[in-house]
């Protein structure tokens, strides 16, 4: 089975000019945008990959077990950055930002829910519920990147999104799918998830950042 070559993803995003004066609500508005396009291509890479991820019920499968896993990301690294009641605040909003994302496609593509059935929406909000808990039992890696400043998720919480994501493709590709997760896909997803986090809540110009590190 081919691998893509990693490629940067660079999502700009001009809310960041103002997020400082943003509430944690506001902010995770524009960081449900984010996770929600890095979902998307992460299917889109998988594909690319050769991996067979049908439109449909396969889709939103695979779509909802890498949103949790972006929210629990999230999540870690704001625990890091905000007092509890604004982490609170950020994540409860993010999910529910996701959710009505998420629930927007499925009903317009797979129709609504059944009767008495919850909605689309409310069923990933109790899937958030029931596996960001798992995620919480993973730590951060103790041998981060070099100049990492945020939470980088160890070993253990990226391998646990490549088992999730296993059953969402056919049974003859399941063996590929954790490699092509710890290898290309998890790497580059956690990477924009710290950089977004990190320019949301420390958003200083960018021309600054640079001279700083360069000493200019």
């Amino acid at each position: 089975m081919s691998r893509p070559t990693p490629s940067a993803i660079r999502i700009k995003n001009r809310w960041f000019r103002d997020a400082k004066d943003k509430s944690a609500a506001e902010q995770a508005s524009a960081m449900a945008f984010i996770v929600w396009r890095l979902a998307r291509r992460m299917l889109e890479r998988m594909r690319g990959a050769d991996f067979a991820i049908d439109a449909g019920r396969p889709y939103f499968d695979f779509m909802r077990e890498v949103l949790v896993f972006l929210i629990a990301l999230a999540d870690r690294i704001a625990h890091g950055r905000l007092a509890p009641e604004a982490r609170a605040e950020f994540t409860v909003a993010l999910v529910r930002h996701v959710a009505r994302t998420l629930a927007d496609n499925e009903d317009e593509l797979l129709g609504a829910a059944p009767a008495g059935a919850p909605s689309h929406g409310d069923a990933f909000v109790d899937l958030v519920n029931e596996i960001v808990q798992h995620y919480a039992e993973f730590g951060a890696d103790p041998q981060p990147p070099p100049g990492s400043d945020v939470f980088h998720p160890d070993f253990a919480f990226v391998r646990y999104l490549g088992t999730r994501l296993a059953p969402t493709v056919p049974e003859d590709e399941r063996r590929w799918v954790l490699d092509q997760v710890m290898a290309v896909e998890a790497p580059e997803a956690v990477a924009q998830v710290q950089r977004s986090m990190r320019e949301l809540f420390d958003p200083s110009p960018r021309r600054a950042r640079r001279a700083a590190q360069t000493g200019e």
